[in-house]
């Protein structure tokens, strides 16, 4: 009579992490920026058969390597002027149109120079040597003037950045995406002005 094998059940946990963040929601009350999320049903969670042969690892099988989850947290000042994003990988800031330049206007006022100097002084902290510039408009006007009005605002706070960093081991990446790329509504003026905008990004590498 032949002995059975041993099995090895293997039961896997799943822990769900909610970031609670100031991202503005659409009218429906969800966030823009991310997918429609499913609403969690009312009904009891599934009851898990640990006996099921499913969970079982088959014979010779091995569990793949572990895998770090890439984790957004955004922040957004009351006013919505300033948005900032972080993962795993990136800083993301976003500065509104209105608060760096004027109407069509790729000219940088005292304030948005104080908002950049912030900026840099977090690429300095990170030790970023890649920092990637784009300028975005909404959707009115023609297509063109968005692209070279994109390019020319992400060209000033470029500017300002190369200036205050004053480093040289830094390579920026510069670009005008008009109105591509949206992060709101731009049928109406609250979602264009937050599409008006110029995001600056760069590697993380500091904790």
């Amino acid at each position: 009579m032949t002995t059975p094998r041993p099995t090895v059940t293997v039961t896997f946990a799943l822990t769900a992490t909610l970031l609670l963040t100031a991202t503005p929601a659409r009218a429906d009350g969800t966030d823009p920026s991310q997918p429609p999320v499913t609403e969690p049903s009312a009904s009891a969670p599934v009851k898990i058969d640990p006996k099921d042969p499913d969970l079982k690892l088959p014979e010779g099988a091995t569990l793949a390597a572990p895998k770090v989850l890439d984790i957004k947290s955004v922040v957004e000042d009351q006013s919505g002027d300033e948005r900032r994003e972080d993962t795993n990988a990136d800083v993301t800031f976003a500065l509104q149109a209105e608060v760096l330049f004027g109407k069509d206007s790729a000219r940088l006022g005292d304030e948005a120079k104080s908002r950049i100097q912030a900026i840099a002084e977090e690429i300095e902290k990170q030790k970023a040597t890649q920092v990637r510039v784009f300028g975005f408009t909404d959707n009115l006007g023609s297509s063109a003037h968005g692209d070279i009005l994109s390019r020319q605002r992400a060209n000033a706070v470029q500017a300002v950045l190369d200036q205050d960093l004053n480093a040289p081991d830094i390579t920026f990446e510069v670009r005008g995406y008009g109105e591509q790329y949206p992060i709101a509504d731009n049928s109406t003026e609250e979602g264009r002005r937050k599409n008006r905008r110029v995001e600056v990004s760069f590697p993380r590498t500091q904790e």
